[in-house]
């Protein structure tokens, strides 16, 4: 009977999962489309304006509505998988029927946060009046897309949950994101701050095991009952907003750019050029894992996108030579964060747009951080790895050469870009569409990379894309709330709570990130914390660029921290091999990036009073 019983569930998944996978191409061709439109329009504006010498008044606002359409599309591919940020190591530990439940009920929560994009965003649609300044189109336009977008979330979390759970459990998500909509529509005279309720539920659908965008937006809503200033509508207008920023088109830009030379096979060029360098030392292999990543750091800007390459192109091959998996997914893992570190990096763009810093300046500071950070782990890699022989003989003088002609398509474009946003020649956004260029023509120029290969990378790209700007937009109306409960008073008590001097504030500002770090996604830590933090830091002397690259460093770092350890997840994935034995096996690692972190955090700290003296010798 429970073999008939089997047999008549997955006679009812098949279709499921048909239906789920058809829907899932479909919404990635529509986005690789919308990307590839972006593409087309932002590099024709350039060409105008640099070439022809005028530009179009109208691209940069249908540049900007074209990325919002491009995260609509996107909504329901961040629900599911690495690309919905789940927490759901804690879930995993639950045993079978608690486990169940936890499930039916983040999805619940994560039907929640879809309803209040598909109601909110259709009341805006019904209410907003107007045309858009430039192009004239009804701004009504951009709230239905959301509208959308939210619908075809429900419709995919649907078919998920039936697919996994079945159609009992899922009808009881279902049910459990009706009735907490419900709820929030409510009021209630209870005295508790908003942004608190909007943390506590938010906090609670996450450790459940709720995609954060989602669990952020039904923590919003949730506020209503208590006093809370965010209708739906408004939250789905300060979304909009936030993401509807033309800086963060560079994001799926530089996304495209390292997805391409992936294709393109260029990154594998950055590793045979790094194995001339480094490949006889001591753990020569591992350290050619370090320094390809370094390399790769200047074309791609995404953590993620550079540990999916190393756990499929550099972890075999460290397994092969003596390597146990665990401690070869640490080693892809560990090198893999520097990414966001070394520019062109998309966390330096999301802290940008959150707090008006100087992209250019922050990526200068990118390059200090990210060769101190490479210092560390060149340590940590030739003190940990030991009883592997894997050094190679020591290439000769044209060896290298003729490697690092071969790289050097791979390594024009991180220089392109960064001397390029560094010296005011082009805009941050302009310099990610030359980047996309470049690495196009270079492949293409090698006859590296085919048609196929370019659909798969704006298909991969797009869908990353999406999944940012998500969060960056889930995050605003959480901000919103925080700023009007003036948490960042609160937050100015805790970091000066041992004094305001230069060196207490960069103590407490580590510790509460690092705190933060373990429960947050580093995008939205940075968009909820950054704008809280860099006022104390100010006031306190400290160099705002300085501590902006300490942040990213330090959020950064839990990439390989349990329970969220979004890069250990990711490689541990691909590779098939536990988490907990890549956590395990990545202490060494974190343990050089901490003290890497300190070295960092007491120059900034030190700075104020070194400054005037350096300034007085030059």
């Amino acid at each position: 009977m429970a073999r008939d019983r089997m047999r008549k569930e997955n006679r009812t998944r098949r279709p499921l999962a048909r239906i789920e996978a058809r829907l899932r191409r479909l919404l990635e061709g529509a986005g690789a489309l919308l990307l590839a439109a972006l593409f087309a329009l932002v590099m024709t504006a350039v060409v105008a304006r640099y070439v022809a010498g005028a530009g179009f008044v109208w691209s940069d606002e249908l540049a900007t509505w074209l990325f919002l359409a491009l995260v609509a599309i996107g909504m329901p591919l961040a629900a599911n998988g690495v690309l919905a940020m789940r927490l759901d190591v804690l879930v995993r530990s639950l045993p079978q029927g608690l486990g169940r439940i936890a499930a039916v009920l983040a999805d619940g929560i994560a039907f929640h946060g879809a309803l209040v994009l598909a109601s909110g965003g259709a009341s805006v649609a019904a209410l907003v009046g107007g045309h858009s300044t430039v192009l004239g189109l009804p701004e009504w336009l951009r709230f239905a897309a959301f509208a959308g977008g939210g619908a075809l979330t429900i419709l995919t979390l649907l078919l998920s949950a039936m697919r996994e759970r079945g159609l009992a459990a899922a009808a009881a998500s279902l049910l459990v994101g009706v009735a907490l909509y419900g709820v929030a529509q409510l009021s209630l005279d209870i005295g508790m701050a908003p942004s608190l309720v909007a943390t506590l539920f938010a906090g609670t659908g996450l450790l459940l095991g709720a995609p954060l965008p989602f669990a952020l937006l039904a923590g919003v809503s949730m506020t209503g009952p208590f006093g809370g200033l965010m209708p739906e509508p408004a939250i789905v207008q300060t979304m909009v907003g936030g993401a509807g920023k033309f800086l963060l088109l560079a994001i799926p830009f530089f996304l495209l750019a390292g997805e391409l030379l992936t294709e393109g096979g260029l990154a594998e060029r950055l590793i045979r050029f790094a194995a001339t360098l480094v490949g006889h030392r001591r753990a020569g292999l591992a350290q050619t894992a370090l320094v390809s990543s370094v390399l790769f750091s200047g074309a791609s800007g995404s953590s993620i996108a550079n540990a999916a390459f190393g756990a499929k192109v550099m972890a075999p091959t460290l397994v092969a030579r003596g390597y146990p998996p665990a401690n070869a997914a640490a080693i892809v893992a560990g090198v893999s964060m520097l990414d966001n570190i070394i520019p062109p990096s998309i966390a330096f763009l999301i802290l940008a747009s959150a707090t008006n810093l100087s992209v250019g300046s922050l990526l200068v500071g990118g390059f200090v951080a990210g060769g101190v950070l490479a210092l560390a782990l060149a340590i940590g890699i030739h003190v940990s790895v030991r009883g592997v022989v894997d050094a190679s003989p020591k290439a000769s003088a044209a060896e290298r050469g003729r490697a690092l002609i071969g790289a050097m398509p791979a390594i024009g474009l991180g220089i392109v870009v960064v001397v390029g946003i560094r010296f005011g020649v082009v805009t941050v956004t302009e310099a990610s569409a030359l980047a996309v260029a470049y690495a196009g023509l270079a492949c293409l120029a090698l006859r590296s990379l085919d048609g196929r290969g370019v659909v798969t990378a704006l298909r991969k790209s797009a869908a990353e894309a999406a999944a940012i700007g998500l969060l960056i937009g889930a995050s605003a109306p959480f901000a919103f709330l925080l700023a009007v409960d003036r948490v960042s008073e609160q937050m100015a008590g805790v970091v000066t709570a041992l004094g305001a001097g230069p060196l207490a504030v960069t103590l407490l500002a580590n510790l509460v990130l690092l705190a933060a770090g373990l429960f947050l996604d580093i995008g939205a830590a940075i968009l909820l914390l950054a704008p809280l933090l860099l006022p104390v830091a100010i006031a306190a002397g400290l160099d705002p660029i300085q501590f902006g690259v300490v942040l990213v460093v330090n959020l950064m770092i839990h990439g390989l921290t349990p329970p969220l350890g979004i890069l250990v997840y990711v490689v541990s994935g691909i590779m098939r091999v536990p988490a907990a034995d890549v956590f395990r096996a990545v202490l060494p690692l974190l343990g050089v990036l901490l003290i890497a972190l300190m070295v960092l955090s007491l120059g900034m700290a030190a700075w104020p009073a070194l400054a005037p003296s350096l300034a007085a010798l030059f």
